[in-house]
C-alpha cells in the first residue's frame, strides 16, 4: 500500500504524483517509442490510427470534460484541420511544419467563431447548436468544390521534413514515430493545461457557471478560449488523418464521427487524458476483434466467413449502455476503483465513488 502525504502545494500542482508514478510513465514511453521494432506493418498502422484517435479525443474531452459544454459537431473540426492542411500544402505551397500548425489555429478560429454566438446556450441546446455546424460544414465541403475538391475529395500528399518523406504505407515507422510526437505534446500541453488558472476557471464553469461567475470568472471568456484549444488540437487530429488515410471527402467527417467521438470519451472516462487513450482503443481496436472473432467462429464452425452490417455499431452502443448503467466513470474510472482499493485496503469504503444525485442549489436559479 502505498500513502502519499502532501505537505505543500506543490504536490497538487505537480505533474505526477510521486517518483514511482513518474518511473512508471517513463517505462510506458519506452515502450511506445520500441514497438516499430516488435510490431509489424499493420499493427503499426493501428496504433497510429489510435494516436489519432486519442488526439481529437483530448481535444473533446477539453470541451466536454473539463469544462463541461456539451458538443456534437467535433467532426467539423476534423474536417477543417484536413482540408486547412492540403490546401495549405497544395494551393500556398507551404511545408508540413507550417502548414500543420496553421490548420490547428485555422480549426481553433473556428471553435472560437462558435463559442461567440453560443456562450449562453446550455445542455442539450449546445448540442444542437454544434450539430447544425458538423452538418453545415459537410454540406460546404460538397459545394465549395473548386477548393475543396466536392465530392470527389483531395489527395494527402506526403509529408515532407527537412527533405525526408514520410508516408503511412511506405515507411509506417516514421509515420507512428511523428504521431507520436504529436500527441506526447498534446499530452505535455494537456497536463499543463490543467494545472493552471485557466483550467481551474474550466473547472469551475464545469461545476457550476453562476458559481464560477462569482467568484470572479468571466464565463464567456471562457467557454470561447476552451472552444478554440478544443477545436485547435481536433484540427490538429484532423489534418494527421487526412494524411493517414490518404485521401480526404466529406464522408470521412460525417454526423456519426461526432457522436462517435463523444461516445469515445463517455467510455474511456470523461474529464481524464487517460479517458481519451482508452476510448480511442475501444474505436480502434473493437472492429478488429470482431474481425478475428467472426472469422473464429466461421473456422469453428466450418461456414463461411459472413459480414453483419451494423454490427461495429450495435456492439459499441451495447459497451456504452453497459458503462452508463454500471461504470459512469468509465475504464479509466474502474481503473481508479480497484488502484484505490489496494491502495487503501482494508479501509476501502464501497461508497467511496457514489455519484452526486442532486443538484447546486446555485444551478437550479436557471
Amino acid at each position: 500500500m502505498r500513502v502519499v502525504f502532501k505537505t505543500s502545494y506543490d504536490h497538487d500542482i505537480g505533474m505526477f504524483r510521486h517518483r514511482a508514478q513518474a518511473t512508471w510513465y517513463v517505462l510506458l514511453l519506452t515502450g511506445v517509442l520500441a514497438l516499430p521494432l516488435l510490431l509489424g506493418s499493420f499493427l503499426i498502422g493501428e496504433m497510429t490510427n489510435m494516436l489519432i484517435w486519442a488526439i481529437a479525443g483530448m481535444g473533446l474531452m477539453i470541451l466536454v470534460g473539463q469544462t463541461g459544454q456539451a458538443s456534437l459537431g467535433h467532426a467539423a473540426f476534423l474536417a477543417i484541420g484536413a482540408y486547412a492542411n492540403v490546401i495549405l500544402q497544395q494551393r500556398a505551397g507551404l511545408p508540413f511544419l507550417v502548414s500543420f500548425p496553421l490548420a490547428g489555429l485555422i480549426a481553433g478560429a473556428a471553435g472560437v467563431l462558435l463559442a461567440i454566438p453560443t456562450t449562453r446556450l446550455h445542455g442539450i441546446y449546445l448540442a444542437i447548436a454544434t450539430l447544425a455546424v458538423s452538418i453545415l460544414v459537410e454540406d460546404f465541403i460538397v459545394i465549395a468544390e473548386p477548393l475543396t475538391g466536392g465530392v470527389g475529395g483531395m489527395f494527402a500528399a506526403d509529408i515532407t521534413i527537412f527533405g525526408y518523406a514520410i508516408n503511412r504505407y511506405i515507411n509506417p515507422d516514421a509515420f507512428y514515430w511523428l504521431t507520436l510526437a504529436v500527441t506526447l505534446l498534446v499530452v505535455y500541453f494537456y497536463r499543463n493545461l490543467l494545472r493552471s488558472p485557466l483550467g481551474r476557471a474550466f473547472a469551475a464553469v464545469r461545476d457550476s457557471e453562476i458559481s464560477a461567475q462569482a467568484m470572479g470568472v468571466n464565463v464567456p471568456r471562457t467557454k470561447a478560449l476552451a472552444f478554440g484549444l478544443s477545436t485547435g488540437i481536433t484540427g490538429l487530429a484532423g489534418a494527421l488523418m487526412g494524411h493517414y488515410s490518404g485521401v480526404i471527402t466529406h464522408e470521412n467527417f460525417t454526423v456519426i464521427i461526432s457522436i462517435q467521438m463523444l461516445l469515445m470519451i463517455v467510455i474511456g472516462g470523461l474529464g481524464t487524458i487517460h479517458g481519451a487513450f482508452f476510448g480511442a482503443m475501444v474505436v480502434v481496436f473493437l472492429p478488429q476483434a470482431l474481425s478475428f472473432l467472426r472469422d473464429w467462429v466461421s473456422g469453428m464452425t466450418g461456414g463461411g466467413s459472413v459480414a453483419i452490417s451494423g454490427l461495429e455499431t450495435a456492439v459499441f452502443a451495447m459497451i456504452l449502455i453497459a458503462f452508463i448503467l454500471f461504470e459512469p466513470m468509465g475504464i479509466y474510472g474502474r481503473w481508479l476503483k480497484i488502484r484505490t482499493y489496494f491502495e487503501l485496503f482494508p479501509f476501502y469504503r464501497k461508497n467511496m465513488f457514489r455519484r452526486q444525485k442532486s443538484y447546486l442549489k446555485t444551478e437550479r436559479m436557471r
